[in-house]
């Protein structure tokens, strides 16, 4: 059995738990991390001494990084489903992932951070402005690369989406003002098509994150 380590609210664990579902995998998931903790223990720090979310185990196979993760699934389990088909797909997919996790997720995490996941006293109206500048500027990159493709990847879906369906369904329920992606918003019309991406990533994004991460539990 696949097993995965990490609550349902975070990102990096929507990634395992998206591609899972995708390539059809069955899996059991251990809520761990942020206000369930759990990664602080002796066993915990074996599969991933940076004590973060996720870590997953398939048989003798422990993994930790998300991305690693989405394409070790892609790889073992996802011919035909997440697997990108050919050489240029396959750099897309590659070159997309990297992107999303150094180019457009540090700025979102600015105004994530300061709307949703910092107290109130804290937040930093002046930061969150500059990040909202950034992410229309990163997310015109993207728009440009997508064109009238499909998928990031081509004409198929694959883990390429992967990461930044997540982020930009965050980006796009956040109280900000939002980039012109025409593009994107033709790609963010498609995942919301697919069951998988409205099970584990169409989920509360504000005041209600509080409330839907206290019923966790219930939503395995």
């Amino acid at each position: 059995m696949f097993t995965v380590w990490g609550r349902r609210s975070s990102s990096n664990v929507q990634k395992v738990m998206w591609a899972l579902q995708e390539a059809g995998v069955e899996y059991d998931r251990h809520t761990v991390g942020g206000a369930f903790g759990g990664t602080d223990t002796p066993d915990y720090r074996k599969m991933n001494p940076n004590q973060l979310v996720p870590v997953v185990k398939d048989g003798t196979i422990t993994i930790f990084e998300s991305h690693a993760i989405v394409r070790y699934i892609s790889k073992r389990y996802g011919r035909g489903t997440l697997a990108p088909r050919g050489n240029r797909a396959f750099a897309l997919a590659e070159q997309w992932m990297d992107w999303t996790a150094s180019t457009f997720n540090p700025h979102l995490n600015v105004i994530f951070f300061n709307k949703v996941r910092n107290p109130p006293e804290q937040y930093d109206a002046t930061a969150v402005t500059a990040a909202e500048k950034k992410c229309a500027e990163v997310l015109k990159i993207v728009d440009r690369g997508l064109g009238r493709k499909a998928w990031l990847a081509g004409k198929h879906f694959s883990h390429g989406d992967i990461p930044l369906g997540i982020l930009f369904w965050r980006y796009k329920n956040l109280d900000i003002k939002h980039a012109r992606t025409k593009n994107l918003d033709r790609w963010f019309e498609q995942l919301q098509d697919r069951p998988a991406y409205r099970d584990v990533v169409m989920v509360p994004i504000g005041s209600n994150l509080e409330e839907w991460n206290a019923n966790e539990q219930m939503l395995k």
